[in-house]
């Protein structure tokens, strides 16, 4: 049975795909045209692709903003990938890296359709939610190092 390879972006030709797969799933939906998935943190971020028989299916990001708090974003799966655990198998690796980094927290801009998700990996809700790009998203706080909840 083949199994998803999660692990960094490694040359220029995985991260162009590693932006189309995150057009496809994120911004395309909404009619978003192709660059809007992208922005100008991308250089300076940490990004990591998740692989079934070579074809990425799944990709997030992690972004240091302070000595003590990184961000996690644009994590997406391909519809046809999802509920098969390649989503928390980004995040969990996603956390890792951050704890490598001796970050203190991780905090995240969830849509509302996936706080349960993040919920059960240990995220927790801060504030109201928010408008971004014309969808509601809410702020989400990880504490590091935690406890893995199971999914």
């Amino acid at each position: 049975m083949q199994s998803v390879e999660i692990r960094p972006v490694q040359n220029q030709a995985e991260q162009k795909a590693l932006f189309y797969q995150r057009w496809r799933v994120l911004r395309k939906p909404f009619g978003m045209a192709q660059g809007t998935e992208q922005d100008s943190y991308e250089d300076s971020a940490f990004h990591l692709i998740a692989l079934w028989d070579g074809e990425i299916v799944g990709s997030g990001r992690l972004r240091k903003l302070s000595e003590e708090l990184g961000s996690i974003a644009y994590v997406c799966v391909l519809p046809e990938f999802q509920s098969q655990g390649i989503g928390t198998q980004l995040i969990q690796k996603l956390i890792e890296v951050a704890q490598e980094q001796n970050l203190k927290r991780v905090r995240l801009m969830a849509r509302l359709n996936t706080l349960t998700f993040y919920q059960n990996i240990g995220f927790i809700e801060q504030n109201e939610p928010i408008d971004f790009l014309g969808i509601p998203h809410q702020f989400m706080i990880l504490n590091l190092p935690y406890s893995q909840k199971k999914t």
